[in-house]
């Protein structure tokens, strides 16, 4: 415990007085601090000028990050027939249609992506309040409801990240592993910040990025110069 209470006594001296640096210092400086013994999942968290709460201010997206997000991600599936097997074949974990809503029904709630069928939404939408809370809801504008389900599944698993502005109009995400090597870290949070930029929805009023900044796990967070993450390619 001694050994665990130094090593963040030393991660937060490292980030005193740190702030506002570009996203090449801020992924080194958050990389050379996490210090777990399991490969940390690099987090961003995105302060923007919205009230979620009007549907002309929600954000809401999808971004297939560059070097992926190092985790592997279990996807369900509501479909039948053909395209319960299109999806079987692209390595969905669980497929199914009553079964599988009865499955969730039942609190088993072991995938971390909802992909479905158009015809299958009616049955879909009865566990809105198990899947919405949990931002797990199927929905046509990030891609989740298509008949290309094969599709959808291969991008879930292939570095895809959803993200959706909560009620205080802040964005977050898992965007790579510790493990990364720097420039591919770098590569994430400039396209995750790209990818919120370009979401700007048509009520945002005065500056919608505010604040920008990337943590470990385990770890304190850093700034990043909003200009430098937005404008930097």
């Amino acid at each position: 415990m001694a050994k665990l209470a130094k090593k963040k006594a030393a991660a937060r001296a490292a980030f005193e007085g740190k702030a506002n640096l570009t996203v090449d210092e801020a992924v080194k400086l958050v990389k050379g601090a996490a210090s777990a013994k399991f490969d940390e999942t690099i987090e961003i968290a995105m302060n923007l000028g919205v009230d979620p709460r009007h549907a002309d201010q929600m954000v809401r997206g999808v971004v297939q990050l560059p070097a992926g997000t190092g985790k592997d991600v279990r996807v369900a599936v509501f479909a039948r027939g053909p395209k319960a097997d299109e999806a079987s074949a692209a390595g969905a974990e669980v497929v199914g249609a009553e079964d599988l809503l009865e499955s969730i029904q039942g609190g088993k709630l072991d995938f971390d992506r909802v992909i479905a069928t158009p015809d299958m939404m009616p049955l879909v939408g009865r566990l809105g309040k198990i899947l919405g809370p949990r931002n797990l809801m199927p929905n046509p504008k990030v891609g989740t409801v298509t008949m290309d389900v094969a599709q959808a599944v291969a991008a879930a698993k292939g570095g895809e990240v959803q993200f959706k502005a909560e009620k205080a109009g802040v964005v977050h995400a898992g965007i790579g592993k510790v493990s990364f090597d720097a420039d591919k870290i770098a590569q994430n949070v400039r396209a995750f910040v790209e990818a919120v930029n370009r979401a700007k929805p048509s009520g945002a009023k005065g500056t919608y990025v505010k604040k920008v900044s990337i943590s470990s796990t385990m770890g304190p967070g850093v700034s990043i110069d909003v200009s430098d993450a937005v404008t930097a390619q």
